[in-house]
């Protein structure tokens, strides 16, 4: 193995029970104005209610922005800055599922650096430090709390958009498994195969050559020794905790099992990347309107059986992390998995019409970023060879005797 690896991460993460209740301590060391980014429907909850009566009780002003919609439209990213800009915040808090602390991450740069969204899409684009800002989930899946990255919906493209910036990770993250504890299975679900295909694109993705200016000149640089490590802890976690979480929701343990694989899986794929599977949702998810977790866990077992020559050592790795025999069964094993939490098992089950698998490996192909991150390269034809195996329901990968 090569010894090297690069970790981005907040300044300060607190993780456990109960630890949403720092969170008023932890603003006051960041700033006095407090601008907190959540949606309609938390808003008015109590815990979240409680969060905010908390930060005014220990001398912060607060703001509430309720107005975050599903996958970010552009636009009210845009209205939401302009409509808070007078409120002169000098810190941003995000509380929510993955949306939600994507929003904040937009306000955050919108309110320092000003602009549209628009320009800064791409990676290192965004000029300098934005609002500190802290998250707190809510969900376990997108890893969005410890990220680089905020995932926007453009209705001048046929596809999400991303602003991929290290200023743009918070500086803390309060993950408190007890906020989960209400989130429905279905939800619960896609969040967390979410957060496992995160874990395992990091853990197999490509190995770039090593430069010594690698890290500095791209947001994701592939699989690396640190990664690594945060990806297949990730892999464990998830594995053990989600099925568990998704049948009942009560679980204290379940729950801190798949919270900490979503965060550990972000910290490992925010520096190392995600690959094919998330490329080939984009153009799937336009035309589909699936959910991203219920897309990207639909492909894994596909893509992974595509890669399966050129990821035979780390199979092998999350067999011993999964306790199975060995690397073959992994594939088989993350796919019985998914299929008892509710993943759709093909393409055609997820709605995707048959005529359309020629745009989707267009569109797949030309999202260069994922591609090239996959650990075996995929020309047109292979494209098209995953993709009709995917909505037939066909494996790629050998199956145990």
């Amino acid at each position: 193995m090569i010894q090297f690896g690069t970790i981005r991460a907040p300044r300060e993460i607190l993780f456990g029970p109960g630890q949403r209740h720092a969170l008023p301590a932890v603003a006051r060391r960041m700033g006095r104005r407090a601008l907190v980014v959540t949606d309609e429907r938390m808003a008015g909850d109590p815990t979240f209610q409680d969060m905010v009566h908390a930060l005014q009780a220990a001398g912060l002003a607060v703001q509430v922005e309720a107005g975050t919609l599903p996958d970010v439209p552009v636009a009210s990213a845009l209205a939401a800055a302009d409509a808070r800009r007078g409120f002169a915040a000098d810190l941003v808090i995000g509380v929510g599922g993955g949306s939600c602390l994507d929003m904040a991450k937009c306000l955050a740069l919108l309110l320092t650096h000003g602009g549209k969204p628009q320009d800064y899409y791409g990676e290192l684009m965004v000029p300098g430090p934005v609002l500190p800002l802290i998250a707190v989930p809510t969900t376990a899946g997108t890893g969005s709390e410890v990220t680089p990255v905020a995932v926007l919906s453009d209705d001048a493209r046929s596809l999400k958009v991303g602003i991929s910036s290290p200023h743009l990770i918070p500086l803390a993250a309060i993950c408190d498994p007890e906020l989960t504890m209400t989130c429905p299975p279905g939800l619960t679900a896609i969040a967390g195969a979410d957060a496992l295909t995160h874990a395992i694109e990091a853990f197999t993705a490509t190995r770039r050559p090593l430069t010594t200016g690698l890290s500095q000149e791209r947001v994701f640089i592939g699989k690396n020794a640190l990664s690594d490590q945060f990806a297949l802890r990730a892999i464990a976690l998830l594995w053990q905790g989600l099925e568990t979480a998704c049948k009942d929701g009560a679980n204290a343990e379940a729950r801190g099992k798949v919270m900490l694989g979503a965060t550990l899986a972000g910290l490992a794929f925010g520096v190392a990347g995600t690959a094919a599977a998330h490329a080939i949702q984009y153009p799937i998810g336009a035309l589909t309107h699936t959910a991203h977790g219920t897309g990207v866990a639909c492909l894994m077992p596909y893509v992974m059986g595509w890669n399966a020559p050129a990821i035979t050592p780390e199979l092998a790795e999350m067999a011993g992390a999964m306790g199975l025999p060995s690397g073959d069964q992994v594939i088989p094993a993350i796919s019985g998995l998914f299929a008892r939490i509710g993943i759709p098992r093909s393409l055609r089950e997820l709605g995707l019409a048959e005529d359309r698998l020629d745009w989707v490996a267009e569109q797949s192909l030309g999202i260069t970023r994922l591609i090239q991150n996959n650990p075996r390269p995929l020309t047109p034809d292979d494209m098209r060879h995953l993709l009709t195996a995917a909505f037939a329901g066909r494996s790629l990968a050998p199956l145990p005797a």
